[in-house]
């Protein structure tokens, strides 16, 4: 059966999602981020070297890019769904939104989130991280308009790969300008599987 190792508030719970939304068996193995310095366990390093989280254990396949995670999966186990077809149009929109997520779209919230911990010392950065977070959130706003779900007309993996940017989005308050961005994150919430996936992995709490 395919494990998850499952560390709280971390880009684990899309991987969670995605196994409810298939109706994929896992088993889900749970760890705790330190409360003081929000460091992932010890224990970690046990399952993979980088001590990070999300990691899957799937007989002797073992994975830790959550991007690699969600195209493994559906492959696997997805049975032909929430994947356009190979060789498609659409697929090659949907593997260019696998690798967006965190190739370019999580920088500069990530920037955010640890520059905003600098307090006044990080004061100098942030009109630039503003201006790169504008263009990301702007370029995905842009690309939902008129549409329901990123790829096609049904969530697809792209869906969940992306979804961690707008919560980060959410979390940081920058959804404001961006309706098409802040109504399809919504929709995502709404889904049973993600609420499902909420119940048993816990909500993001990054303030």
């Amino acid at each position: 059966m395919l494990t998850l190792h499952h560390l709280n508030d971390s880009r684990s719970q899309r991987i969670l999602w995605l196994l409810e939304e298939l109706g994929t068996p896992y088993e889900l193995k749970r760890y705790q981020r330190d409360a003081t310095t929000r460091l992932a366990p010890p224990e970690l390093k046990k399952v993979h070297p980088l001590g990070k989280s999300p990691v899957i254990a799937d007989g002797k396949v073992r994975i830790a890019e959550s991007g690699a995670i969600v195209d493994y999966v559906i492959r696997r186990y997805g049975k032909g769904a929430m994947m356009p077809a190979p060789g498609s149009a659409d697929y090659e929109a949907y593997n260019e939104w696998l690798h967006y997520a965190e190739g370019s779209a999580m920088l500069p919230l990530m920037l955010n989130l640890y520059v905003s911990r600098l307090k006044e010392a990080g004061a100098p950065l942030h009109p630039r991280i503003d201006s790169e977070l504008a263009n990301h959130l702007g370029f995905v706003d842009g690309a939902l308009a008129g549409r329901d779900f990123l790829v096609g007309p049904s969530l697809t993996g792209a869906d969940i790969q992306m979804s961690f940017v707008g919560e980060m989005a959410k979390v940081f308050d920058k959804l404001g300008p961006y309706p098409n961005l802040a109504g399809w994150l919504g929709r995502l919430h709404a889904r049973p599987a993600f609420q499902r996936s909420i119940e048993k992995g816990g909500a993001y709490r990054f303030a």
